[in-house]
């Protein structure tokens, strides 16, 4: 039997997972969305011929119910959804920072629920979801998770206590490259280069190197050494990297970045 997936939150995750799943095959007859604004609403059943429907609603008709709304939000939609989620059901979080005890705790006993931590990229098809079931998630459950996430990228299992440390790696994961680029490109900009092409340059080399580095197997500091000449421009500036203290700031702020993930994942935001 066809299984009825609602996604509940259709933001940019939510609507790039709709997306995702319409484009791996799911029946836009099998999939319910809710909103809070009916033009949201009249826009996503014309993009994809999808059903909106109230949480409640959802929680009576769909196998499978996917929460991606703000952590600040999930306490109200499980109050909403609560009565109506039977141990049959398969909940899925999306939401940073928001545990499987605390949904599992407000609703009813016994109902699966897989926590999962995907990253913009998946607005691209190029995400990475970080998995992980709660004390009542077999592995059936689990695989379905990785079904739909694996529409948007790539998916990876891991036991819950390591979801932080995910978080800080891959969640945050894209800022710190875009933060990256955006200092490469002033670079550029004072050694002489409109920004446009500084842009471009830098942008293309990240591509490369990451396809290089998904590709190839290589450690990275095997692929660095390739481009790193004896006294040539590459050590020069990897010299200076080491000075400033990069590498330790790095770890520092992906550190930060998981105790941050910590504190709302106990409360304390």
């Amino acid at each position: 039997m066809p299984q009825t997936v609602a996604v509940l939150g259709t933001g940019k995750i939510g609507e790039a997972l709709l997306s995702g799943m319409i484009r791996a095959g799911w029946h836009s007859a099998d999939l319910l969305v809710s909103t809070r604004r009916d033009e949201r609403a009249a826009e996503l059943r014309d993009r994809y011929g999808v059903e909106s429907v109230t949480n409640a609603d959802a929680a009576k008709r769909a196998d499978i119910l996917i929460l991606a709304v703000k952590p600040q939000d999930m306490g109200r939609l499980l109050d909403e959804l609560a009565p109506h989620v039977t141990p049959d059901r398969l909940v899925i979080s999306a939401a940073a920072g928001i545990t499987t005890a605390f949904i599992e705790g407000r609703l009813a006993t016994g109902t699966p629920v897989v926590r999962v931590m995907p990253n913009t990229p998946v607005l691209v098809d190029e995400g990475m979801s970080v998995i992980s079931g709660g004390s009542h998630a077999l592995a059936v459950h689990l695989a379905h998770a990785e079904e739909i996430f694996g529409g948007v990228g790539k998916t990876l299992r891991v036991p819950e206590s390591q979801q932080d440390a995910a978080t800080a790696l891959s969640g945050s994961g894209p800022a710190y490259f875009y933060f990256l680029v955006e200092a490469m490109t002033d670079a550029g900009i004072l050694l002489g280069l409109p920004r446009a092409q500084a842009h471009d340059l830098i942008v293309q080399a990240a591509v490369g190197a990451a396809v290089m580095l998904r590709d190839s197997g290589e450690h990275p500091v095997k692929l660095r050494e390739a481009v790193t000449s004896p006294a040539g421009t590459t050590i020069s500036a990897v010299r200076e990297l080491e000075n400033h203290g990069v590498r330790a700031a790095l770890i520092a702020a992906i550190e930060a970045a998981r105790d941050r993930s910590r504190a709302l994942a106990t409360g304390n935001g």
